[in-house]
């Protein structure tokens, strides 16, 4: 006798878990199809927040253009390469010119700069 109360307890429990499973699975199913209407239609309520990683946005942001530095050009006067960080900011023609020199060029520059 306990062993068929104790099958229906099982029994009961298990039909109570599979209800809310699929009652669960049904409301996303159903969430999910709403989303998708308004979206279609253009009728977009604000999705609640959600954890994880948010929806690719790429589709939807327009593209902002990309600007990108000016070269920096070799300090050494007269010369038009440019310059590089592995060669200390100087083209590669002038790398072995010492750095007190580069430093009075950058000087110069700067001045001329300023009086302008």
């Amino acid at each position: 006798m306990e062993k068929r109360a104790m099958g229906t307890d099982i029994r009961s429990l298990v039909e109570v878990f599979v209800n809310q499973m699929v009652a669960a699975i049904e409301a996303d199913s159903v969430r999910r199809i709403r989303d998708a209407v308004a979206a279609a239609f253009g009728d977009e309520a604000p999705a609640p927040r959600r954890l994880g990683r948010p929806p690719s946005l790429g589709a939807a942001l327009p593209a902002a253009p990309v600007r990108h530095r000016p070269k920096q050009l070799c300090p050494v006067p007269g010369c038009t390469g440019v310059a590089a960080p592995v060669f200390g900011m100087v083209c590669a023609k002038h790398k072995d010119v010492p750095k007190a020199k580069i430093k009075e060029y950058r000087a110069q520059r700067r001045a001329e700069k300023a009086g302008k």
